[in-house]
């Protein structure tokens, strides 16, 4: 302990980290600075530099890195149609390796000699941090408060947090564990840990209910260049403003909740109950963008990569070179996938009901039921015999 002089700690403002923050004084006697990173979470950022110095930080980083978020880390992510367990659309994994990233940048800054986070020691966040401080300082000191103290519930953080006069949101009433960002917001935790029982309606940040949504449908068009929306509705937008916008109209109509018991990287499952509003929209207009634009192959040789990529993302392992080498092969394949996307907005669900591109390679002239001069049905006949031969010689051999 003799050794730690300077932490820098990763600092929501929340429950958590506003106990580590003192109890990393009172344990290491050394100086914290703490990190806070804007990443669109619906939590209010304006107080969180004071609550810091208040708490006994010495310097407080409180930094907007929204587009950086959006553009480096979701955008690429989205490129890769990527869904952990069919369901989880990674809103929690994507903002850890840009934290990470930025903390221990701050780190070299000052000097510190150890990093810090909020994670605990059952969940998936302690991997993911660790591997992303690891994969830039290999020598880096690590301390995680959640393996070393003896505060072992949320019940005894909120107790130690009125003993030193903490000021934190959490109450024993909504003791959720939630975290939020531009892509989602997530809920785990107090009645939410018995998978039976359903969420309250209060929980939901982002969306209204599916039952109060308006009853007419919106319908939006997006329109991508190389794989990323760039405008709704005509309407040029910049990365983060995008996600904002889609976030905006998916929430209005009640899109984007998730409620899934999921297998965490450590070990043990988990229930968690989601938001991803604009997520869910643009997951399902880049899909259909792709629809006309991949080559079959290409694209059934890419779908087969998602479940790799996206528990590379969930796991921890966005800086590894197996993830930069998936997202290059990815990002080859989005050079033609621009156009225009259709999606009809109503309680709670989208549907595409349009699809235009400049690259596209469907061709009525080929698929139409009607009268056609450019193929020959005659022709599926050899093509079906053929790939019947194998068939046919193993029935001719029992």
């Amino acid at each position: 302990m003799s050794d730690i002089k300077k932490v820098v700690l990763a600092y929501s403002g929340g429950l958590d980290t506003s106990v580590i923050l003192k109890w990393l004084i009172e344990t290491y006697h050394c100086d914290v600075v703490t990190f806070s990173a804007d990443l669109g979470q619906p939590d209010p950022m304006a107080d969180v530099e004071d609550n810091a110095k208040r708490t006994g930080a010495v310097k407080a980083y409180v930094e907007d890195l929204k587009e950086e978020f959006v553009r480096d880390f979701v955008f690429p992510m989205f490129r890769a149609n990527a869904i952990y367990e069919g369901e989880y659309l990674l809103g929690t994994s994507i903002a850890r390796p840009l934290i990470a990233k930025r903390q221990m940048e701050i780190a070299k800054l000052e000097g510190a000699d150890a990093v810090s986070h909020g994670a605990t020691g059952k969940g998936n966040d302690q991997v993911r941090f660790e591997l992303g401080y690891l994969s830039m300082d290999p020598h880096i000191k690590i301390i995680a408060p959640w393996r070393e103290w003896d505060l072992t519930s949320r019940t005894a953080l909120m107790a130690f947090a009125k003993q030193h006069g903490i000021r934190v949101p959490t109450t024993p009433a909504k003791p959720y564990s939630t975290d939020g960002n531009m892509l989602h917001i997530s809920y785990e935790g107090g009645i939410l840990e018995d998978p039976w029982a359903a969420p309250p309606d209060d929980i939901f940040q982002l969306t209204v209910s599916p039952r109060t949504a308006p009853d007419t449908p919106e319908s939006i068009e997006i329109t991508f260049a190389e794989g990323n929306p760039v405008a709704i509705n005509g309407q040029a937008l910049s990365p983060a403003n995008m996600l904002a916008e889609l976030n905006r109209l998916g929430g209005r109509h009640g899109i984007g909740r998730v409620d899934i018991v999921e297998n965490r990287f450590v070990g043990m499952k988990s229930r968690g109950v989601y938001e991803t509003p604009g997520g869910t929209l643009l997951r399902k207009a880049h899909m259909a963008m792709e629809s006309i634009t991949l080559d079959r192959e290409v694209h059934h040789l890419r779908d087969s990569l998602i479940p790799k990529y996206a528990e590379l993302v969930y796991n921890g392992f966005w800086f590894s070179p197996e993830r930069n080498l998936l997202q290059a092969l990815i990002d080859d394949t989005q050079r033609r996938v621009a156009g225009v996307v259709r999606l009809q907005l109503y309680k709670g669900s989208c549907m595409v009901t349009g699809r235009k591109s400049d690259y596209s390679l469907y061709s009525e002239a080929h698929a139409t039921f009607e009268d056609d001069a450019v193929y020959s049905q005659k022709d599926a006949e050899g093509f079906i015999r053929l790939n019947a031969l194998r068939l046919r010689i193993q029935k001719l051999q029992s």
